[in-house]
């Protein structure tokens, strides 16, 4: 079993369409998926619920509970914690403890860098993160990569001291999909392929942490 904990300090930042895009690639994929929602805005359970009636179902759990996983089902391959929008490192303890590996969602924005910077300062004084026994990746998220200040965003976030391990595209293509609790991966078009492909090098990465 592998737990992929999805935080940042940052509202907005595209913490739970992160979230529900990956829990809907390892159901799809045949995996049994659990999707922790420790946000309160109860966004993710609700994604859950939209699609509990397809064969790629992703069973959601009350994160706020504290003892999530004692509510774990048998042969869960992967859990997918929505972490507290707006928590910083040190409230994030029950969940860091349980990760396997930490995702930081990153817009491209001056605030939106500068609030992750301060986030991932945080992060680095966690004891199994400063001895490199737990792996912390940055997506860059609603990325206009041929606009000047998304190259700088990009551009800045490689010199970070942790690897940027995907970069998504500004696309409404996940407003629409939040809305009927679905992923990219869920389809098979020209245009949702582009956006599975955004996600390859993240899978790649989450894969070599398994």
């Amino acid at each position: 079993m592998q737990t992929i904990l999805v935080a940042s300090s940052k509202g907005g930042a595209g913490k739970t369409t992160l979230a529900t895009q990956l829990a809907g690639h390892f159901a799809v994929a045949g995996k049994a998926t659990v999707l922790v929602d420790a946000d309160p805005q109860r966004s993710a359970t609700r994604w859950c619920e939209r699609r509990a009636d397809l064969d790629a179902a992703v069973l959601p759990l009350d994160g706020h509970a504290r003892a999530y996983h004692r509510q774990l089902p048998d042969g869960v391959g992967r859990v997918i914690i929505d972490a507290p929008a707006g928590a910083m490192a040190d409230e994030l303890e029950p969940f860091l403890d349980a990760a396997d590996v930490v995702l930081v969602p990153v817009l491209p924005s001056t605030i939106d860098l500068e609030a992750t910077a301060g986030f991932l300062n945080g992060l680095g004084r966690v004891g199994r993160v400063r001895k490199g026994k737990l792996a912390v990746g940055l997506v860059a998220n609603r990325v206009k990569p041929w606009t000047a200040l998304g190259q700088q965003a990009l551009e800045q976030l490689h010199a970070w001291p942790y690897p940027l391990v995907a970069t998504l595209r500004d696309s409404q293509a996940y407003v629409l999909l939040a809305a009927l609790g679905r992923c990219v991966f869920d389809y098979r078009s020209e245009q949702m392929r582009g956006h599975q492909e955004d996600f390859a090098p993240l899978l790649r990465w989450l894969k070599k942490h398994t």
